[in-house]
């Protein structure tokens, strides 16, 4: 149980107690699965069933060429045996600071399971085919919003709107949403973390959590990335 309290004066904010964890399963280096892209497959599924609140939101962290970072929350669209993808606009901040700095963090938490897992690696961008064969799978606004917004930059006022009604007749799309060919954008694609650190954490009371962590071991093949397993104090 939670027992959060909060002590509030003119100029501070002060946050006491803390929601204690227990869960009842229990990880170590020796029963999890030797990939960590495997056990996150396990993980994943495990949050779907337990119907966690949108399994796939994630957290990304970049950082600017001079090492300033950011965060902001995005959607995990595909694990593949390279590692962990999503989409976005590629004159986006975001998209800037990769191309920059080709390093990014992942965070998962699964709040109803408390659980997290933590992702740190390299980037590459997809291949034309790929982002057009998932473009393709999405539903026609989105598609639409992909043209009509210029991510991350400012915007005034019914702009955005003008510019989706622009698409809408260029690209030859009913009044039902469902018809017309929207092509997809040069400028739009997707990004794949390639991990070479993944942490797994599960809560446990007296924030005692357990926190396996594997390390990519440098040199192993790219199809049969090998790993180091070990055991991190909470």
């Amino acid at each position: 149980m939670s027992s959060l309290s909060v002590e509030e004066s003119a100029d501070r904010l002060q946050v006491q107690g803390h929601l204690q964890y227990d869960t009842p399963d229990h990880i170590t280096p020796s029963n999890v699965h030797p990939s960590p892209l495997e056990q996150f497959h396990i993980w994943f599924n495990d949050a779907r069933n337990a119907s966690v609140r949108e399994p796939d939101a994630m957290s990304l962290s970049t950082a600017t060429a001079s090492g300033i970072p950011s965060s902001r929350m995005v959607l995990f669209k595909q694990l593949d045996k390279r590692g962990f993808v999503f989409y976005t606009n590629y004159t986006s901040r975001k998209s800037r600071e990769l191309e920059e700095n080709p390093q990014a963090a992942l965070l998962f938490f699964w709040r109803e399971m408390s659980r997290q897992v933590r992702v740190l690696g390299t980037v590459e961008k997809l291949s034309k085919e790929e982002n057009e064969e998932y473009f393709k799978s999405r539903p026609v606004g989105t598609q639409l919003g992909a043209w009509a917004s210029k991510q991350s930059s400012v915007v005034v006022e019914d702009v955005l709107a003008s510019r989706l009604a622009k698409f809408v007749e260029q690209f030859g799309i009913q009044a039902s949403g469902k018809d017309g060919d929207v092509p997809s954008p040069d400028f739009w694609g997707g990004w794949r973390v390639i991990p070479r650190e993944v942490e797994f954490w599960l809560g446990k009371p007296s924030r005692l959590h357990d926190r396996v962590r594997y390390l990519h071991i440098a040199g192993s093949p790219e199809d049969q990335p090998q790993w180091t397993i070990d055991r991190l104090s909470p």
